[in-house]
């Protein structure tokens, strides 16, 4: 069996066995071609017992054009939306993509090829030619955690209309990108029977369109949301307590992101931290969240696991993810990520939680 470097994480997914996981993917990495054959052949036979099932993926939201500034540069106009950053970082996971958005006139053919090279199917992206992309633009502060918002042109976007193309429709994994919650209705009146449905809103819904947004809660699996749409969402400053709550609206797996702080999963049976990865270089943290929504979905697409162990990992591959996007601005670090660096980023985040044995059991 020959494995290109490549293909290595594949084998990863397959092999049920946590702990032998880990120590594998540790030795491939240690090792150079083809040596590492010899190594994996008698393990392979003990670990693989069923080929993986995939789960495809539909992402629906925002594509737009962002212009961003931070105390450490500026771009002028840089792709970004919510379904950009979450179908660029799934496309990792799971290939091929299904993304459905609304473009405008100006919308560049680069960027569409863009999307193309990610295997991302564009068929759902529909190209309005009678005006412009949306275009935001933004300014962060020095902390990085709070930002004016400059600039908000809303063009073809104000008046999108999700529809679900036929091929769409049986979509296993339905990720709704922070759009109005009466579209992201709309979209779940279209798809057939998805096994997980996992949904992002802001504190602009909570506050302006709560009855719309508690109607749509109760048809998801999971809401990705941060700290303080929690609280605000639950009327709940106790993020324990706010989870109960939320969980009683529809989801019964709630994710608080925390930022620079990590992220809490809650689910039916357990509570999980996990934690923030060190960035040294920070410059932009735009996207950042439906990047780690991106890997979240990605890694369960690619796992075809919906267990509780495998919501922990996808929430550390979610963070992973959204740790290179802070690297550079817009998307452009989620164009050149390679597996090796995905993996690595994975297991050191494994290592920033793990807590050593005690020999001796006594306090």
């Amino acid at each position: 069996m020959f494995l290109t470097n490549f293909e290595f994480p594949r084998l990863i997914v397959i092999l049920n066995d946590e702990s032998s996981r880990i120590k594998i993917q540790k030795k491939i990495l240690s090792l150079s071609t083809p040596d590492y054959h010899s190594y994996l052949k008698p393990k392979i036979k003990h670990f693989v017992h069923r080929k993986p099932e995939y789960m495809s993926i539909l992402v629906v939201g925002s594509v737009a054009y962002d212009g961003i500034e931070t105390p450490f540069g500026k771009v002028d106009r840089i792709l970004g939306g919510s379904a950009t950053y979450i179908s660029l970082t799934a496309s990792y996971f799971q290939k091929p993509m299904n993304l459905v958005g609304v473009v405008g006139n100006d919308f560049s053919d680069e960027d569409i090829q863009r999307f193309k090279d990610k295997e991302i199917d564009i068929d759902g992206l529909q190209i309005d030619e009678s005006g412009k992309t949306f275009f935001w633009k933004g300014r962060y502060h020095f902390d990085l955690n709070n930002r004016d918002t400059l600039d908000t042109q809303l063009n073809v976007f104000e008046h999108f209309n999700p529809v679900i193309p036929e091929k769409y429709r049986n979509s296993k994994i339905i990720c709704l990108g922070n759009i109005a919650p009466a579209l992201q209705g709309k979209v779940l009146d279209q798809v057939n029977n998805p096994d997980l449905v996992i949904l992002d809103t802001m504190n602009f819904w909570i506050e302006g369109d709560r009855e719309e947004l508690m109607r749509t809660l109760n048809r998801v699996d999971v809401l990705i949301i941060n700290d303080s749409e929690a609280r605000e969402l639950s009327g709940e400053p106790n993020l324990v307590k706010a989870s109960d709550k939320i969980r009683n609206m529809g989801p019964k797996i709630l994710i608080i992101k925390k930022g620079e702080h990590g992220a809490l999963l809650f689910t039916n049976s357990s509570i999980f931290s996990a934690p923030a990865y060190p960035i040294i270089d920070i410059f932009d943290p735009t996207g950042a969240g439906d990047t780690f929504l991106g890997g979240f979905a990605g890694w369960l697409g690619r796992s075809g696991d919906l267990s509780d162990d495998n919501f922990r990992r996808a929430v550390i591959y979610g963070s992973a993810m959204a740790s290179f996007c802070v690297e550079k601005f817009g998307p452009e670090r989620l164009f050149d990520l390679t597996p090796t660096e995905i993996a690595d980023r994975y297991t050191e985040f494994r290592a920033l939680s793990a807590i050593p044995l005690q020999s001796d059991k006594s306090f």
